[in-house]
């Protein structure tokens, strides 16, 4: 079992490492081929006017005026060595920026991804035991609505309704206005973080439900499944006893396979929510062509869905002892 956990790790450290060398290149080429010209978005955020001289030695600083080639390498030096760069925005080191809006970023993603994850295996088993009933029906229309509705379009109408009509959530932030950090509660963090968790969940957990669904109904109409419904078995009991080993793995591969499209959705409900994490951050940094904060938390993101899988081809063999003998 050791043995197995060590070449699924090295196995798949040397897949991430791969696949975090191409995401950089590419990301570098699409970030230097953006129309935007950052030494002028700089500019434009200092509020002043300056010289063609204080121009060219800003661009000299941040080595516009060099190769792309020279300029990828110089910065895949610097982040071999730990240093991910400076940010024009905020003008503090990335690596600051990163470790200071990962944490509030992690809990909204984990909070939003447990949340789907439960309430589509519940909502799937639900849908699959009452197939073409009333029951299946209205839940099944839910789900395709929510899979179509923006994730901005529904966090603003969380907004209007749990915090402006009924006030029962603040509006945005993840802790009240003008208290201190120290002073925030445990409480307050969460109320803050429960409205935005909410919009992002209800985003993504329609494709586990409907998956899960399909796949009970395929184990409730194989043979085994009939004879034991013959011998008097209830909905529940097939589900306890044949349904739940058979519908666990492929909705957990969805559930960990969400991570990417999670990152995306945080993206959109962090700047509905004003929630202060990586997403806003990456979307201001793309908005004024922030290179080293922009490939920094790509590199992050990306490291993020691969530590996702690896867990994911962990837990597999847990889940099926067929895969985990494949894999011996």
């Amino acid at each position: 079992m050791i043995q197995r956990l060590i070449r699924i790790f090295i196995t798949n450290s040397l897949k991430m490492i791969s696949l975090l060398l191409a995401v950089s290149i590419i990301s570098f080429i699409l970030v230097c081929a953006s129309p935007i010209d950052p030494v002028q978005q700089y500019i434009f955020s200092l509020g002043t006017a300056v010289s063609p001289q204080q121009r060219a030695e800003i661009e000299e600083y941040w080595g516009v005026n060099e190769p792309p080639v020279e300029r990828y390498l110089n910065w895949l030096g610097e982040v071999l060595k730990g240093n991910l760069g400076e940010s024009a925005i905020y003008r503090r080191p990335v690596a600051d920026i990163i470790g200071q809006r990962f944490l509030n970023s992690l809990a909204l993603m984990i909070s939003a991804w447990i949340l789907s994850g439960l309430i589509g295996f519940a909502l799937g088993c639900v849908m699959g035991l009452y197939q073409d009933r009333a029951l299946d029906k209205i839940l099944k229309k839910i789900c395709y609505i929510l899979s179509s509705i923006p994730t901005f379009w529904l966090g603003l109408l969380f907004l209007l309704i749990f915090s402006v009509w009924l006030g029962w959530f603040p509006s945005g932030f993840s802790s009240p206005i003008g208290v201190l950090s120290e002073n925030v509660t445990v409480w307050q963090k969460i109320h803050h973080l429960i409205l935005p968790a909410l919009t992002l969940s209800l985003m993504s957990f329609s494709n586990i439900a409907l998956h899960t669904r399909q796949k009970l109904i395929d184990v409730l109409h194989r043979e085994y499944a009939q004879f034991a419904r013959a011998r008097g078995e209830g909905k529940w009991m097939l589900l306890r006893r044949h349904g739940l080993r058979n519908i666990m793995l492929p909705a957990l591969t969805l559930q960990f396979a969400s991570f990417a499209e999670l990152f995306g959705g945080s993206v959109l409900a962090e700047n509905v929510f004003s929630y202060p994490g990586l997403g806003s951050a990456v979307s201001a940094a793309g908005l004024n062509s922030d290179v080293p904060l922009l490939l920094g938390v790509t590199l992050l993101s990306t490291l993020f869905v691969c530590i996702g899988n690896m867990i994911a081809n962990i837990l597999y063999g847990i889940v099926d002892p067929q895969i985990r003998e494949v894999h011996k």
